[in-house]
Parts: C-alpha cells; sequence; structure tokens
C-alpha cells in the first residue's frame, strides 16, 4: 500500500526543515565559537571523570558530594604540577641571578670576539655599553618597544579571557557532573524513535573507542613521563625528576608539551655553564623522545587500541593540524576515532546495497 502524495510532501517538508534547522544550529555555534572554549573545556573533563563520579556514586555517595570530591581530586592534580614547575623555575631564576656576571663575562670573551669577526660588530656585554647602544639607535629602539606594548596589551586581553575561561569552567562541569545522566537521557529521548536504536548503538561504539583512546594515551604519558626523567638524569641534567614529569603531562597536548620540556631542559643545561655536552644531550634526549611518541607509542599503544593502522594516526595529526591549526591536532585522535565508528557504518550499508551486491 503506497502512502499519499501529500503524506510524502509533508514528510519531505520536515525532513527539509530538521535540516534547516541543524544547519542553523551549526552556524549558531561557529558564530559562538569564542564563548564556547569553557563550555568545551569543561563537557571534556566531565566527561573524562564521569565513571569514576559514578564509581563513588557506586558506593552509596551522595551525587552532589562524589562530584564535589572529584573536583577536588582534579584541582589537586592542577596544584601538583603547578607546584611542580614553580620551584623548578625560581631555581633557575635564582641561578641565573647568581651567574649574571659570569654570563656577561662570558659573553665578552666568547660571543662579542664571534660577532666582531664575522659581522664586523664591536659590542660590549655591560650595563654602559648596553646604554649606550639603545642610544645611537633610539628610534629603532622606540619602535621596537611600542611593539612590545602593542604585543602586552593583546597578551593581557588574552590572559584576561584565559582567566575567565578557567574560572568559568569548574562552574559549567559542576553542573554537567550533576545532571550527566539525565542530560543524555534527555537528548536520547529528542531522538526520533525509528532512528533511536541505532543512534545509541552508534554513539555506544564511539564512547567505547573514546574510552580506549583515553586508556591509551594516559599510557603513552606514562612511559614517556619515565623515559624523560632516566634520561635527563643520566645526561647528568639538573631537576631531571622535575623536567620529566612535566613533559610526560603535557604531552597530550601535541607539540606544546614537547616544547615546553624542551625549553626547561634547555634552560636548565645552558645555566650550567659547562659548554655544549648538556645542550647536545638535551636536544638528543629530546629528539629520541619525540620519535618515539611519533612513530611508536602513539600509533601502537593509541592507533591500535581506537582501532586505527599507525600510518592512519599519522596522517590524522598531519591532516587535521593543516586544516584546523594546533586545535585540529588536539583533536586529531578522538575525532579520527569518531569518525571510524561512523565509517564503519557506512562501509555496512554499502556491502548490503544493491549497488555492490549487483542486484
Amino acid at each position: 500500500m503506497t502512502s499519499p502524495p501529500d503524506a510524502n510532501r509533508s514528510d519531505r517538508l520536515q525532513t527539509a526543515l530538521w535540516i534547516a534547522a541543524g544547519l542553523a544550529i551549526l552556524a549558531l555555534f561557529y558564530a559562538l565559537s569564542p564563548i564556547l572554549t569553557p563550555f568545551l573545556l569543561a563537557g571534556i573533563f566531565a566527561y573524562i571523570c564521569n565513571p569514576v563520579t559514578d564509581r563513588i556514586t557506586g558506593w552509596g555517595v551522595p551525587r552532589m558530594l562524589a562530584v564535589v570530591l572529584v573536583m577536588l581530586a582534579l584541582a589537586a592534580l592542577a596544584a601538583g604540577l603547578v607546584l611542580i614547575i614553580l620551584p623548578l623555575l625560581y631555581e633557575e631564576a635564582a641561578v641565573l641571578a647568581a651567574r649574571g656576571p659570569e654570563a656577561l663575562k662570558l659573553a665578552n670573551t666568547k660571543l662579542a670576539p664571534w660577532l666582531r669577526d664575522n659581522f664586523g660588530l664591536r659590542l660590549r656585554f655591560d650595563s654602559a655599553s648596553l646604554q649606550k647602544l639603545a642610544a645611537g639607535n633610539w628610534d629603532t629602539v622606540q619602535i621596537v618597544l611600542e611593539r612590545i606594548y602593542s604585543s602586552l596589551k593583546i597578551g593581557g586581553v588574552a590572559l584576561v579571557g584565559l582567566a575567565v575561561n578557567l574560572m568559568l569552567a569548574p562552574v559549567v562541569m559542576f553542573y554537567l557532573l550533576m545532571d550527566w545522566h539525565g542530560m543524555l537521557e534527555r537528548l536520547g529521548n529528542a531522538v526520533p524513535r525509528p532512528w533511536h536504536d541505532k543512534l545509541i548503538s552508534v554513539v555506544n561504539d564511539i564512547d567505547d573507542v573514546l574510552s580506549q583512546y583515553l586508556r591509551g594515551q594516559i599510557l603513552v604519558m606514562a612511559i614517556l613521563a619515565a623515559y624523560y626523567c632516566i634520561a635527563l638524569w643520566l645526561a647528568g641534567i639538573p631537576s631531571a625528576l622535575s623536567i620529566g614529569v612535566v613533559t610526560g603531562l603535557l604531552i597530550f597536548i601535541p607539540y606544546l608539551g614537547f616544547a615546553t620540556g624542551l625549553m626547561l631542559a634547555l634552560l636548565v643545561a645552558t645555566l650550567q655553564f659547562a659548554g655544549w655536552g648538556p645542550i647536545v644531550a638535551v636536544l638528543i634526549v629530546y629528539g629520541i623522545g619525540q620519535l618515539l611518541e611519533s612513530f611508536l607509542l602513539t600509533p601502537y599503544l593509541v592507533g591500535e587500541r581506537i582501532g586505527l593502522h599507525p600510518l592512519a594516526v599519522i596522517f590524522a595529526l598531519m591532516a587535521f593540524g593543516q586544516l584546523f591549526g594546533f586545535f585540529g591536532v588536539l583533536a586529531a585522535l578522538p575525532a579520527s576515532a569518531a569518525l571510524l565508528v561512523g565509517l564503519r557504518e557506512v562501509r555496512a550499508l554499502y556491502l548490503a546495497s544493491r549497488f555492490y551486491q549487483g542486484r
């Protein structure tokens, strides 16, 4: 029995309206993207912390208390990371201040002759010579200072925005964790009934893949933290434990974690004033660490867990980075994991299609 033409026309109209509504929502999200950062950050942490919260509530603890305990543990972890970094920076700043005169003397005996012989620049690295150099090039110095001031203003605005996001994200995360299951239930009830079971199955598959991704990423972080601690200690770099832990914990942020650890290690190696040996050792340690992470640990410990071939992992990191920049690299593997589930469904439909089977 065929449907009446009016019914078919009504169904097509409803489909078109729902597609238009979906596109409008995507456009709205794009327009509001600058203010969505704390909500996205809170959603990511809520997704990560919800299983722990459920485990605690399973012990008979009220949901609100469980959420508070989880958030306090997360805050303690962040505070521990800060307490690892700050003493390291303070110690190296004290070393730099104590060895300032020695550094100027070394610059006068090593760097100044090299600049004179290769570039014809006659410089003396002391306060009187630097003041004289600045007075003779005041126009250039003024332009540089204006640019620095402009950059500081822009950076100040960015820091204020970051501070606001950091203060707002815990509030959003608290409410998300409190209402996590109710929110998912309401979203599930909004799905059209013919699509409900299939969509829930796909969402569960994505959740399973993302869980595997998180476990693999935590394993990569632990292995790299141990590697950097041991390798820097063997290279004779002071504060090897602190630098190694910081590098390992921040490695989940592609490039930023590696760059932060490398800069800290180079700073410590340079302040030893022991020649090029410690600096070269740091570069070798971090070069090997980057190769291990990019071509061994991430492809096999993360890629295999989420069902991606190692070459697909490398391609995903490069492709998302090219398309979306830093945040694309950060979201490359989770997004690829979600896309993998969708591609599996598309492949199943293709294999069952009349086109593929030739019927």
